[in-house]
């Protein structure tokens, strides 16, 4: 009799926490889903849209963005459901497809990062002898080559996830499942694909940055750049937009680690499946994936040129239609920001 009592005491607080995570988890991920998506695409179509921001660097930052805003649409919302309904709705096609997508983006992000770092060793370090390699094509090329490496590598991911039905307590549900992990009673299988993307999806790449960046401030703040004469304010460019670099992969590794920390203690270590666990769980998911709104934050903080496209991104958004013969220097009130008027001006000058 105290057994059944003590077991719906138990059921109770499932439930009720249960009914917390309801609330929690769609508004946490409702706010990524909705920064990450409109941040996320403003970063692209201002790059895209601006020939003069297409530097290397800028390049890979799209690609960033690319994974990022594809993390936003495939994962995010999906994730977010399956923590808040008791069964899987969505098929176990989706099913495949959002748990590949997931891997894909992680990856891809990761050795993004790694990229942005390389270009900002060489322009820092090898600046002269660089200018051949840092090219626009040679770029495509890079970014090409991870999201095709990545993309080949994941694919037996389409093969192991599926959907799963259980029983829980009086209720039939249903949950999007690693198969291969669920049959394997040893759990080596589980072990080895989570070792596996902590040392390939988070430590290596992260080791292989820190190594460069440790060459290349040693360089900036002890050195001097070989290959020639380097103005003032060109060094001061390059180190803003190292700093920029350096502060979007310290937060990635910073919104990764718990969610690594607790894969680790999950598949490595002694633990109890109690509510603690899973809410700590839930939290380090929710940091890890915030990771995919915050860079487009950062680039309107950090990055001048950023700012400004966003600004003249989003005021050609809110101006309505004109014609050449709307065009007038007095009654001018099309633009809402300084910049795109003056260059609207212009191109009304230069017809």
């Amino acid at each position: 009799m105290d057994y059944l009592n003590e077991t719906d005491e138990a059921t109770i607080d499932e439930k009720n926490f249960e009914r917390l995570v309801r609330i929690i988890i769609p508004t946490i991920f409702g706010f990524i889903t909705v920064v990450g998506f409109v941040g996320n695409l403003l970063v692209i179509l201002v790059v895209v849209s601006n020939q003069q921001m297409r530097s290397t660097t800028n390049i890979l930052i799209v690609s960033l963005a690319v994974a990022d805003f594809l993390f936003i649409v495939f994962c995010v919302p999906f994730t977010a459901t399956s923590y808040v309904m008791p069964v899987w709705p969505f098929g176990n096609i989706w099913c495949k497809f959002s748990q590949y997508m997931m891997y894909v983006c992680a990856y891809t992000s990761v050795y993004t990062l790694v990229l942005m770092s390389l270009d900002r060793y060489l322009a820092v370090v090898h600046a002269i002898r660089s200018m051949t390699l840092r090219t626009e094509k040679n770029t495509y090329i890079l970014v090409f080559i991870v999201w095709a490496i990545v993309l080949v590598t994941n694919i037996p991911l389409l093969f192991e996830f599926r959907v799963r039905s259980y029983p829980y307590y009086n209720q039939n549900r249903s949950a999007c499942v690693n198969f291969r992990h669920m049959n394997d009673s040893t759990g080596q299988s589980a072990k080895l694909f989570h070792g596996f993307f902590f040392g390939f999806g988070y430590l290596i790449p992260l080791v292989i940055v820190c190594v460069l960046y440790g060459f290349m401030l040693k360089r900036l703040l002890y050195g001097v750049v070989p290959g020639g004469n380097q103005s003032a304010e060109s060094m001061r460019a390059k180190k803003r937009v190292t700093r920029m670099v350096v502060i979007v992969v310290a937060i990635f590794a910073f919104c990764w680690l718990p969610i690594q920390i607790i894969f680790f203690v999950h598949y490595y270590g002694v633990h109890s499946e109690n509510a603690l666990f899973v809410g700590v769980q839930m939290a380090s998911n929710c940091l890890a994936y915030m990771n995919s709104c915050m860079n487009p934050i950062l680039y309107a903080f950090l990055s001048e040129n950023f700012r400004k496209s966003f600004r003249k991104l989003l005021c050609c958004f809110s101006a309505p239609s004109l014609s050449k013969n709307d065009y007038d220097r007095t009654n001018y009130k099309g633009l809402e920001c300084a910049e795109s008027r003056t260059t609207a001006l212009q191109s009304y000058n230069n017809v």
